[in-house]
């Protein structure tokens, strides 16, 4: 698990070198589904509501462009029916429902539009996405119902994956912050060999503050 001190290592380093850094907190919340695929038959999905909360960086580098990393809680999950045998979560599964714990690690860079202190901002990049643990509930051929914790090892579902990161936001000449965000899954969460292909799909709105409220200029 050492990767998961490469963003603290890397805010520690920005401060150190760039005096005009700002920190920031958000939360708000998300949908969430995910784009189940198995042997290329793509599975009936359907949303979720999720969470996300978090701080992260403004590093200035060039004119308008900043280094903007950051690292967050998420609440994921998915619904999905099948038509095919899937395993995880069991081959006499009919469908699932997860609820999956995780945080991000978010590596992104940040394009101010305008000179105005209040201004829209575009940031994109990659993330690492460290599950740490989930529930799942799935009904099987008889018609009972499974409810039970996501087995994560080399034969279920994985600790890792990867995700690209899109927002479009505002933030005002007093700190405030509000954006949206895209996250596409690039990662599989299954290990199993011959299992379903799994990959995020999230959509959500965040809204922040600055913590220290002078202009970067």
């Amino acid at each position: 698990m050492r990767v998961t001190y490469l963003l603290p290592v890397l805010i520690t380093i920005s401060l150190t070198s760039h005096s005009q850094a700002r920190f920031d907190i958000f939360a708000g919340p998300q949908t969430t589904t995910a784009k189940y695929i198995i042997r290329d038959i793509k599975q009936p999905d359907d949303n979720k509501v999720g969470f996300q909360a978090g701080f992260g960086l403004k590093v200035p580098f060039d004119n308008h462009l900043f280094f903007s990393p950051a690292v967050f809680y998420s609440l994921k999950g998915y619904k999905v029916k099948f038509n095919q045998f899937a395993y995880p979560p069991d081959t006499l599964a009919t469908d699932n429902n997860t609820s999956i714990h995780s945080v991000e690690l978010a590596f992104l860079l940040q394009i101010d539009i305008g000179d105005q202190p209040s201004h829209f901002f575009i940031k994109a990049g990659p993330s690492l996405d460290f599950q740490l643990g989930g529930k799942e509930k799935f009904h099987l051929k008889n018609s009972s119902l499974v409810d039970r914790s996501m087995r994560y090892d080399f034969t279920a579902y994985g600790h890792y994956s990867a995700n690209l990161l899109m927002q479009l936001g505002f933030e005002t000449k007093g700190g405030f912050l509000i954006f949206g965000q895209y996250s596409l899954g690039l990662g599989n969460l299954n290990n199993a060999d011959g299992g379903p292909d799994i990959k995020h799909r999230i959509l959500g709105l965040s809204v922040g503050t600055y913590l220290h409220k002078k202009k970067i200029k």
